[in-house]
């Protein structure tokens, strides 16, 4: 069980996330969590640098998809704004949501990756349905609630190794 919460690959930001790390590993799909890992909570908008990375990835060939808990409208704008596709009310951990994004985006999992801040959340849910589990620092620790969280979640991202488990950058 403790094994599924260790993600494969701990990474300091979402635009640690290059192309190369993911062609090496044969990842086709990358799952993005959208809050405190694209961006924090209270900003609507993508920026400037987060465009740039998802244009860097996307012409690598690498397709892209927001995968989020919200049950607002946030997620839905954010991706607009980005020009990608999203899904919201995910329910991560549980893979449901990710197994039909998958299928639809006609990626096998051993194909696909979930990147996010959360360990219980997103690394769970990706470790669940087999995908390449990416965890993220996250952009904000803004309330008690967060720093227990991230607090109770610490010694499974040291688990982690650095980049991946073959030690590559």
């Amino acid at each position: 069980m403790f094994e599924k919460l260790v993600p494969a690959v701990r990474l300091g930001s979402i635009f640690e996330i290059t192309p190369e790390l993911l062609h090496r590993r044969n990842i086709k799909l990358l799952m993005l969590d959208l809050d405190n890992t694209l961006a924090p909570y209270r900003d609507s908008k993508p920026s400037g640098r987060l465009m740039e990375w998802k244009d860097g990835l996307v012409s690598s060939g690498v397709s892209l998809i927001i995968v989020s808990n919200t049950k607002s409208d946030r997620a839905k704008n954010f991706s607009a704004d980005m020009g990608i596709p999203y899904v919201d009310r995910a329910g991560k951990p549980m893979t449901k949501k990710v197994l039909e994004v998958m299928r639809k985006m006609g990626s096998k999992p051993e194909e696909s990756a979930l990147a996010g801040d959360q360990i219980f959340t997103d690394v769970l849910c990706a470790n669940r349905a087999g995908a390449l589990s990416i965890v993220v620092r996250p952009l904000e620790l803004t309330n008690v609630f967060f720093l227990l969280r991230y607090w109770a979640e610490y010694v499974f991202r040291r688990l982690a190794p650095g980049h991946d488990k073959e030690g590559k950058r």
